[in-house]
Formats: C-alpha cells, structure tokens, sequence
C-alpha cells in the first residue's frame, strides 16, 4: 500500500483555517464599522429600561429583607409612572412593616425607615393625581415615623412636602412655615442638598408673591449651594428657576441663556425629562415672543423626548402646551383635538386633577364658542372630579368658572351663589387672592342689583387683602368697584379717591407693562441680532461639518472599496488554492496509481525471475556436469589403453 505524507495535509489544512477566519474578520469588522454610527442612538433609547432592568435583577437576587426593601424603594423612585412608583412603594410598604416587628433592633429600624420612605413615595402620588387628603395623609404618616425614629433628615423632607401642598392649597403662611422648618433642621444637620431645595421652595413663594429680588437672591444661594455639592441635577433646575425670574422681569436675552445653561447640562447628563422640560421652557419665552413655529418645534422636540422615556404626565402636559398655542392662534379644532389627546392620557394614568384642568381647558374653548350647554358640562364634569379628589383650590376655579357663565346670561342669583362658594372655600384654605378675586365678583353683581351695603362691604374686604398682598392688579380692581359703589352712593370725595388709587394701579401696571413690551422689544431686537450672528456661525459650522461629513463619506467609501477589494482578493487565494489542493489530489492519486501498478510489475517480474531460476535448478539437477563428464572420459581412456 501507497503511505500518504500526513504533515503535508496537516499544514493544508491549516492554512485553510486561517484563511476562513480571516474572512471572518474582516466580515465582522466591515459589520462593525457599519453599525458604529448606531451604537450611541440604541444605548440611548435604552438607558432608562436597562437601569430598571438592573434593580429587578438585583431584587431577584437579594437575599436579605433589608436589601429587598432598598431595592423596591430604588424602583420606586426610578419609575416614570405613577402606578409603577405606587405598585413598588407598596410593595416596599408591606416588606418593612414585616421587618418592623422583628427582634433585630438593626433589622426594625431598617423596616421603620422603609414605612416611613414608601409612605412618601405613596402620598407624592396622591399628589401627583390631586388626591389632597389622602396625599397629607401619606405625608404625615412619614414624618410621625420619622419624628419617633429622630431622622431629622426624613422630618425635613416630609415637612417640605407638606408645606407643598399648603403652597398649592394658597395657604402661604403654612406653607412658609413648614418650609422654614424644614429649612431649620438640614442646616442643623449639614445637608447642604436639603438646604438648596428648602431655599428653592421659599423663592418660588417669594415670585408667586411677585417678590422678584427676594426670589431671585433665594435662586442663587441654592444655586451656589448645588455648584459647591456639584448636584447637577439641582444646578439646571435653579438655573431654569432663574431663568423663569428674567422671563417674567421681560429680560428675553438672559431667560433664553440661563434656560440654555440648564438644557446644557441636562444634555451632559443624560437627563432626559429636564431636556425636556428646558426645551418646554425655551418653547414658551418663543411663545411669547410670537415666534409660533420655534415655539412649536420645542414643543415637540419635548413631546417626542417625553415618549421616548415613557413620561405619560409629561406627554399629556406637552399636547396642552400644543393645544394652548393653537387656542391663542385662533386654531380651535387643533386646540379641542390636542387637549382631547391630553385628556385621553390622563384618564389613562388616572391623573384626577389634570383631568379636571383639561376637562376645564375644553369647557373654555367650547364656551369662547358660545356653545354654553357644553361648556357647563365641561365645567360640572371638572368640579365632580376636584370634590372626589379634595382639591379645594380646583373646587373654588369650576365654582367661580360656572358662575361666570350665568353672570354672563344675566342668572345673577345662581352666579352670586357660585361665587360665594368659591369665596367660602378659598377663606377655608387661605387663599388670598383668591379671596379677593371672589369679593370683587361679588361686588360687581350686587353693585349691579343696587346692593350698595353689601357691595361696599366686599369691595373694602377686596381692598383689604390686595394691599396685604401688594398686588397692584387686585389693589387696581378693588379700587375701581368701590369707585363705583361710593359714585352710586353719592359718596363723592370716596369715589375719587378711590378712582385716584384706581388710577395710580393701572397706570403702574401699564407703565410696568410698557417698560416690560418696550424691554422685551429691545431684548428681540438684540435677540433677533444675535441670532444672526449664531446664524451665521451656524451656517461656518454646517459648512465645515458638511465637510467633514464628506470627508467622512470618502473614507467610508475608500474603505468599504478595500474591504471589498480584499475579500475579492481573498477569494481568489482561496479559489486558487482550492484549484491547487484539487490539483495536488489528482497528482497524489496519479502517483499513488503508478506506484501500485509498478510494485505490481515488479512482482510479476520477481515472480518471472523466481521461475527462470527455478527451471535452472531443474536443468541443473537433470544434466551432469563438465567435471563429471571429464572425469568419465578419463576413465575411459584409462581402460582403452589397457
């Protein structure tokens, strides 16, 4: 048999291995480089998922009680839905109230800070959804544990909590007060994130009063306070709050810098429901300088960012902004449809008190239609809602929005009726200004049934309260409706004075206001100027960015054309190689043949010899030999001769 060389076929076979795997990689790398610019997008879009993601792996793993609570508690602040961060902060309830009981002190204390900790997350979403009793309920379940516990850093926060509530209720005082407190406790403590969103929380009671520079001082040490800590997330929502102070003060120019600046580092950050916001900021300053279509584009931009994370109230607060717009542009059915699709999501998450203010958004809309039947039905349906919730301070606007319709249609008992429950319910919560926009309505009907006591008696109230507010548009109506009253009266000299402080409010408020229109025109002038300048900056950049981005694409195309060069030339290695091996076969098996059909010829040859050989033997065995012969011959001469 024919042996084969096995080294020989070894290394073949070698060097067709490698020649398979390097076609592997340069597929893989061509794949890569193809799906690199994808790479940035995906891991984006999946950020928030991937971190929910971890936690529930961490939960399925954890062992310990203690590390199941931290955990639920971390899923119940990372949700974007409220039913998610109420379905966890349950879950995180029930586990520490088991843990409370325990014997381990360690392990009881750990159960009782998890009580108080969900029982704020369960009353931010009662807040969230307007459900103000049962919101404070929550909240003071939290700081009655945190109060028997000492956690002065959990008082602090359940205190802020509550007083946000108060702040949204209209009570100022309680508000302030519980604030302060809470103010109190973190400096006390050092914990200097606290104090920032304590000093954050005073200054936007500070604006709401209309005291800007305290406002704005109170923006800026919790600013400070953030830089030092570096909280970036605090820094862009002080500089949006500061932002939002220039807004109002008509300084155009610094509100759209300082609402970039914050855009800026939620952009570093990742943030993207502060991008959101920060561009539903910049979209409102465009707003209101008439630039609809920028104001639009941020408003979608926010929209599309806002589904992207899966942000429902988000999503539902962008359409009313959309809806908003369209409402001032005299668009109508666009703005029904938007705060419709508005509406629709928030009875989906179950937002009670943001579906009262769309029910109430649609009730305005159909009711600047003049369809009165509908509107009312808007405005009842918006009412029902605020009663079931507890929501007094929405209780008092449907009140007050129903009753402006039947003033309109001359039903003045039934307005006076919904005016004065209004009126008592914003004396309940402390509603000032509430109290004084009531007073006025009221005034004015009964000034108008020629009521002069009781219409005298509500507008000195009115007056009242406006001056301790300092608001001049309140100080300004008061005035004119006992302006009126004492005229009616014959009371004269009370009518001008009145009519004088009248005078003295409206003409603060239009010299406020021409100051801000003339302001916010100089302030678009520079705007429009600098806008230019970045224009074209703008158009130098894309310019060298188009550039580069054909740059980009020659060498894209320079290599995707060597790429391909290279596997053309791959496979004709290959394919030669392939031809050669095919080659090599036919030659080694010729060879083997050859061999086997001469080994075969020599046999048969060995075979003849052997054979040959053999009948010599024979012939050898069978005939004598010449020595014998002679040796006979001899003999016979011998005997001749005898």
């Amino acid at each position: 048999m024919a042996e084969y060389n096995s080294n020989k076929v070894k290394e073949k076979g070698t060097l067709l291995y490698k020649l398979k795997y390097f076609l592997l990689a340069l597929t893989f790398y061509f794949c890569q480089f193809a799906l690199l610019a994808q790479q940035d997008k995906i891991a984006a879009s999946a950020e928030v998922p991937r971190k929910m993601d971890s936690l529930l792996s961490l939960l399925k793993n954890a062992k310990q009680d203690t590390n199941k609570v931290k955990i639920l508690y971390q899923l119940s602040e990372e949700s974007m839905d409220d039913k998610d961060v109420l379905l966890y902060a349950e879950k995180t309830l029930l586990l520490s109230e088991k843990l409370s009981t325990s014997s381990n002190e360690a392990i009881a204390k750990a159960g009782k800070k998890g009580i108080a900790d969900a029982s704020n997350n369960i009353g931010y979403v009662y807040s969230n959804q307007g459900n103000i009793p049962k919101a404070l309920e929550w909240y003071h379940k939290a700081l009655k544990i945190q109060e028997e516990m000492r956690d002065k850093q959990g008082i602090a926060v359940s205190l802020n909590n509550i007083a946000a509530i108060n702040n949204n209720l209209g009570d100022i005082p309680k508000a302030l007060e519980g604030y302060h407190k809470a103010l109190k406790i973190q400096e006390e403590i050092g914990d200097q994130q606290g104090i920032a969103l304590s000093l954050n929380n005073i200054s936007i009671i500070y604006m709401n009063q209309g005291d800007l520079s305290k406002a704005l001082e109170g923006y800026h040490k919790a600013l400070k306070i953030r830089e030092e800590i570096g909280d970036k997330y605090g820094i862009a929502l002080s500089l949006n709050n500061i932002a939002h102070i220039y807004d109002t003060q008509g300084d155009i120019l610094k509100a759209l810098e300082w609402n970039n600046k914050a855009l800026k580092i939620r952009q570093e950050i990742g943030d993207k429901q502060g991008i959101a916001y920060s561009l539903n900021n910049i979209a409102g300053i465009y707003n209101n300088l008439g630039d609809i279509p920028k104001a639009l584009e941020g408003h979608y931009q926010a929209l599309h960012l806002r589904e992207e994370i899966g942000d429902q109230r988000g999503i539902a607060l962008s359409l009313s902004n959309i809806a908003e717009i369209y409402s001032n542009q005299g668009d109508i059915t666009k703005a029904l449809e938007w705060n419709i699709k508005s509406l629709v999501i928030r009875e989906k998450i179950g937002d009670k008190q943001d579906i009262a203010v769309s029910l109430n958004n649609i009730a305005a809309i159909y009711n600047n239609q003049g369809k009165i039947n509908k509107a009312l039905e808007g405005y009842n349906k918006a009412l029902q809602i605020q009663e079931e919730i507890g929501d007094q301070r929405g209780i008092a606007r449907s009140l007050n929005n129903i009753a402006v319709i039947y003033k309109n249609q001359g039903d003045f008992p039934r307005a006076l009726e919904g005016y004065h429950k209004a009126l008592k319910i914003r004396d309940d919560i402390g509603d000032k200004q509430g109290i004084a926009n009531s007073l006025n309505n009221i005034a004015r009907i009964e000034l108008k049934l020629e009521h002069y006591k009781e219409a005298e008696k509500c507008g000195k109230r009115s007056l009242q309260i406006a001056k301790e507010l300092g608001y001049p548009e309140n100080i300004r109506n008061a005035g004119q409706i006992l302006s009126n009253i004492y005229k009616q009266q014959g009371k004269y000299k009370d009518a001008l004075e009145m009519f004088v402080l009248f005078k003295q409010m409206a003409d603060s408020i239009n010299n406020a206001e021409t100051r801000k229109s003339g302001l916010k025109k100089q302030m678009q002038y520079e705007f429009e100027k600098k806008e230019s300048a970045i224009k074209a900056e703008q158009d130098q950049k894309d310019a060298v960015a188009a550039e580069e981005k054909q740059r980009q694409k020659v060498i894209t195309y320079s290599v995707s054309a060597g790429l391909f060069l290279v596997l053309l030339l791959a496979l004709f290695i290959l394919r030669g190689y392939r031809q050669k091996q095919k080659a090599n076969t036919i030659i080694t098996q010729q060879k083997v043949e050859v061999e086997a059909k001469n080994q075969l010829i020599e046999e048969k040859n060995k075979d003849i010899l052997d054979s040959i050989q053999y009948a010599r033997r024979i012939q050898t065995s069978l005939l004598p030999t010449e020595k014998y012969i002679e040796r006979v011959l001899k003999n016979k001469e011998k005997k001749s001769g005898v």
